[in-house]
């Protein structure tokens, strides 16, 4: 049995609009891939000396004027390559700002009114290590924000925006995702057993290292790539034990499988 994941959660010019937003990313990665490589091959072919022969080199005085013009060049090259990015768009070593502590109403649900499509806020919004259980988000804005750590278990989360939130590591056990947009969110290594993500639109989130045995993706909308990533989970099993369906069929099946 295969569920259908046409089924869009907001208006439909708004999905169009939404889409048209983000579908450049694979291309801008891609860019990025090869920016990359010609950043690191520009220096090689800056120090190759332009000649076929290798014998007496360094007597050559115009081939010494070659290689340290090529050693400047490369020095310059490499010091406006960009750095070298995962496949999240993000850099390998990620460090983020520390916890406000001295914030005693850090950990509230507050909805931005400034927009989902760019996650802009006028301040950082922070509930890294926040006990929200059980807690109510319903169609709150909530793009943008540093979700990790946090205990968000049986959570309310439905018509909730996440737009580019950062929540690995986080505890997301029975929440109920149904009709939220979340785009482009990092659950890496996150736990999200018994989650609801019905009729939810599902683009560019990560769900690497994600335990999401016994969720419901029925009606969600997932991208081709982000389906192909997902159907990598092991964890992909089991029942909801709220709706019933199955783990694996919710969302429609995998390619190959």
């Amino acid at each position: 049995r295969r569920q259908q994941r046409h089924t869009f959660p907001v208006e439909t010019s708004d999905f169009v609009a939404h889409r048209l937003s983000v579908w450049p990313r694979h291309l801008v990665m891609a860019s990025k891939r090869v920016l990359g490589l010609l950043c690191l091959l520009a220096p090689v072919a800056a120090l190759t000396p332009r000649t076929g022969r290798v014998k007496s080199v360094l007597a050559n005085a115009e081939i010494r004027k070659q290689l340290a013009s090529g050693v400047l060049a490369a020095a310059f090259g490499l010091s406006f390559c960009p750095a070298v990015t995962l496949a999240d768009g993000q850099t390998e070593k990620f460090k983020l700002p520390p916890i406000d502590r001295a914030d005693k109403n850090r950990c509230t649900f507050r909805s931005s009114t400034i927009g989902q499509a760019n996650a802009a806020r006028d301040k950082l919004y922070d509930l890294r290590e926040c006990d929200m259980q059980k807690k109510d988000a319903a169609g709150f804005d909530l793009s943008g924000a540093i979700l990790s750590n946090a205990d968000f278990r049986g959570a309310n989360f439905k018509e909730a925006q996440l737009s580019k939130a950062y929540a690995e590591n986080a505890k997301f056990d029975d929440v109920d995702f149904t009709n939220a947009v979340v785009d482009r969110v990092d659950f890496k290594g996150s736990s999200m057993k018994n989650v609801r993500f019905n009729n939810a639109v599902l683009t560019g989130s990560n769900f690497e290292s994600t335990n999401v045995e016994n969720a419901d993706f029925t009606g969600a909308y997932i991208g081709k790539f982000d389906l192909r990533k997902l159907c990598e989970n092991p964890t992909l099993t089991g029942t909801n034990p709220i709706t019933g369906e199955d783990t694996f069929e919710s969302i429609g099946g995998c390619p190959g499988k």
